[in-house]
């Protein structure tokens, strides 16, 4: 068993991902625990979000995270050493564990994630700006750089931040993101159908009909609960209802882009349009997602290949490259 093993973290409101450097692998599993009466785990990431929405009355299904922050800390750290535990972090002494973290965090939020990467008292802990890490991923000269736009549309907040010569110099997360998109395709669908489906279904209607640039005029089936008879039912969704629906969210995005411009200082507004801004997040594989942040914005913009693994390769980078290693604290 090695003395120390080394950990890139990227706790995501959806998604767990986490480095490891020994293994030179990236374990991706969902954010979930699932709970029998409050107190025996059952299961945590994929295997939860397997028994999500299929859960009998006395077993709860929760996500630990809202809007990409620790919402409970106790289940965030389960979360966290079960996964751990299954990509295999025994070691002798310590491990290091490298946690990305959203810029304005306060000194409790700061906390907390101390907390649930320490769990056992072994680890040694590091925090690395998020914003920094989806920069270093996305190819930007973090030193040099005299202002980048980079906008991360997560599972259920959007983070748009400015960064100038190595500092993240303004960020915001607006409460925005997958979920929120998903939820309104589950309203809609209830209320021109009559029918009840998930949120897993309804994220697959999101990434697989909401064609932002053209209608190609698809659509799909779909299996629901009819709201009057309780029973199971076919439906057949068009891909114009989900773009019609999830397009209200997405121009609020863009608002908050604009009005987040308009307060960028003169010198790296310029930069900024010289050199587009940078996509990346799990929302961004949107079919013309990019296409629709250009138009909307006026701005170029340069979308990440990483899309949701975006954060977790940039903590790869810094955490293999010493010259990185000042942006860790």
């Amino acid at each position: 068993m090695p003395l120390h093993k080394t950990f890139g973290v990227d706790l995501g409101t959806s998604t767990v991902k986490i480095y490891s450097q020994d293994q030179d692998t990236i374990l991706t599993e969902k954010n979930m625990i699932a709970i029998r009466n409050q107190k025996q785990i059952l299961a945590v990431g994929n295997e939860a979000y397997g028994i999500f929405e299929k859960n009998p009355s006395n077993v709860s299904v929760i996500s630990p995270m809202a809007y990409g922050k620790i919402a409970d800390v106790n289940h965030t750290e389960m979360v966290l050493q079960a996964l751990l535990d299954k990509i295999n972090a025994g070691s002798v002494f310590s491990n290091s564990l490298y946690l990305a973290v959203p810029s304005d965090l306060s000194e409790i939020e700061q906390r907390a994630y101390y907390t649930i990467g320490n769990s056992n008292r072994k680890n040694k802990i590091y925090m690395v700006n998020k914003t920094i890490a989806d920069a270093v991923a996305l190819g930007i000269p973090i030193n040099h750089t005299k202002g980048s736009m980079i906008v991360n549309i997560g599972a259920q907040s959007t983070e748009i931040s400015v960064i100038e010569q190595g500092r993240v110099v303004l960020s915001k997360i607006v409460e925005i993101g997958g979920k929120q998109l998903n939820e309104a395709i589950v309203n809609e669908v209830r209320k021109q159908h009559n029918l009840y489906i998930g949120n897993r279904t309804a994220r697959r209607l999101k990434f697989s009909l909401a064609y932002l640039k053209e209608d190609i005029r698809e659509a799909r089936k779909i299996v629901g609960i009819d709201s009057l008879s309780g029973l199971p039912r076919e439906g057949i969704v068009p891909s114009d209802m989900i773009y019609e629906t999830i397009l209200g969210p997405i121009r609020s995005i863009c608002e908050e882009i604009q009005f987040f411009l308009e307060r960028t200082p003169p010198q790296m507004y310029q930069n900024i349009q010289d050199q587009g801004i940078f996509l990346a997040g799990g929302c961004a594989r949107i079919p013309d997602m990019d296409w629709f942040l250009s138009q909307a914005t006026g701005q170029k913009v340069r979308l990440s290949g990483y899309y949701e693994l975006c954060t977790i390769y940039g903590l790869k980078e810094i955490i293999g490259n010493r010259t990185l290693w000042k942006w860790v604290r």
